[in-house]
């Protein structure tokens, strides 16, 4: 089997999501705050894009999926249930030289992996945040920034079902931010204690369940591939049963090769009945599902795919990452998917001067109404384009003085660097179609 590399290294990217303004350090003027980071202007329009594919594969593709956006504080019976408030958490170790902590799971032996010192006990760490709702902070007002998004759709699932009159197998898909104390975050933006995840509940009749867990295995691993990753640096991994949440009947992760190797994208679980269940335990309200085929009650079993928005964007942006050749320099360029492009199109005068800019802004104008596009006319045509190449522009109009004479455009496709004379008229109809997916 050939050797699996990264497509480049995370010093790189993380190099560029500054200069570039794809993410930046929070709180930066302030030296930062650890493993919290800002979406700068092209990084929200990229991470936008992500969520946007992600919503148009599984809810408006699809006519048995609806979208939900719970509230991230909820009541906090709602964690007891899940059982959250009594079993989220890691296992904690420090050292006792440098005072770093660890995870007791992610290191060997009974050493510091930093210094070598001797290392505590391990012990339990709950990975929930907690905070107060109103004026006085006892007991009775604690309430917690939700670890997960997916019980915001279980206590809401006879909403769901009474108000759209769904029948089984259906879904319901959200995004939303969750939040997760980690111990050891890092690596950029994969793991952080304040993230975006795209998840789905799908609700199955007992019985169908594993073979609609395999669908939507081959459904979400493909999905990522349809959208320019490489297929190479993508794998399925059924979790072990010593693996498995104990509510869990099987479990795979859809895993990519980032620089620090394989590491999880996206799982996709068979809850079983649990959730739905514990829910009806804590609560007192009947959240089953009457089959009228078959004229009987149960409690639907769950598949769960389960992404994270961040580590997606993270992939697409290392993936599409390719330095390329380009006479005596080196060209950087992201091969983005054209739907995932903070821009789809730079608009390029090769003047400052009428009439050039009005024809440019005319074009700038136009194209707006459909697409996030970008107007440049700074600097040398050769550097403009590096500039457009870095950030994943898929398409560079050019305006020049012939433009005038002959209304065209010359575009310039970012992946060939091959050009073509376009009528103005008719640029609009060209990008459509290049753009289409």
């Amino acid at each position: 089997m050939a050797e699996i590399k990264a497509a480049t290294t995370m010093e790189k990217i993380v190099s560029l999501a500054k200069r570039r303004g794809f993410i930046f350090q929070s709180s930066e003027i302030y030296g930062g705050l650890n493993s919290c980071w800002d979406y700068g202007p092209l990084g929200v329009e990229l991470k936008n894009n992500v969520k946007q594919a992600w919503r148009r594969k599984v809810i408006q593709e699809r006519d048995d999926m609806v979208g939900l956006d719970a509230s991230i504080l909820m009541h906090p019976r709602v964690w007891e249930a899940s059982g959250h408030i009594a079993g989220f958490s890691d296992p904690l170790v420090d050292c006792k030289s440098c005072k770093q902590r660890f995870r007791a799971d992610h290191i060997t032996g009974d050493k510091c992996p930093d210094c070598g010192g001797e290392l505590t006990e391990s012990r339990q760490f709950n990975l929930m945040f907690k905070t107060f709702m109103g004026p006085v902070e006892d007991n009775a007002a604690v309430v917690y920034l939700r670890p997960e998004t997916a019980q915001g759709i279980f206590v809401n699932f006879d909403n769901v079902l009474t108000s759209t009159r769904l029948k089984l197998p259906f879904g319901i898909a959200q995004i939303g931010k969750s939040f997760r104390n980690e111990i050891t975050p890092g690596n950029f933006t994969f793991r952080t204690r304040e993230f975006e995840q795209m998840e789905i509940e799908y609700f199955v009749k007992p019985g169908t369940d594993e073979t609609i867990h395999q669908e939507w295995l081959k459904q979400r691993f493909q999905w990522y591939i349809d959208l320019g990753i490489t297929s190479e640096r993508l794998r399925l991994r059924e979790h072990a049963p010593d693996e498995l949440a104990h509510y869990a009947k099987g479990c795979y992760d859809i895993e990519y090769y980032f620089p620090m190797g394989w590491s999880e994208l996206e799982g996709i679980a068979n809850r079983t009945d649990f959730d739905l269940k514990r829910h009806m335990e804590y609560s007192g309200q009947r959240l089953d599902y009457f089959d009228q085929e078959t004229n009987e009650h149960y409690v639907p079993y769950v598949i769960e795919p389960s992404a994270g928005a961040d580590r997606g964007t993270l992939a697409f942006l290392l993936d599409a990452y390719f330095e390329e050749p380009d006479k005596d320099e080196i060209r950087v360029v992201l091969k983005l998917h054209r739907a995932l492009a903070p821009y789809k199109a730079a608009i390029l005068p090769l003047s400052k001067k009428e009439p050039l800019v009005n024809t440019a802004k005319e074009i700038e104008k136009e194209l707006r109404r459909y697409w996030m596009v970008d107007y440049d006319d700074s600097k040398a045509i050769g550097r403009r384009y590096r500039r457009q190449d870095e950030i994943g522009t898929p398409y560079c109009v050019t305006v020049d003085f012939q433009s005038i004479e002959d209304q065209a455009v010359t575009v310039r496709d970012r992946d060939t660097m091959a050009q073509e004379r376009i009528p103005i008229a008719e640029l609009t109809k060209y990008l459509w179609e290049k753009l289409a997916w």
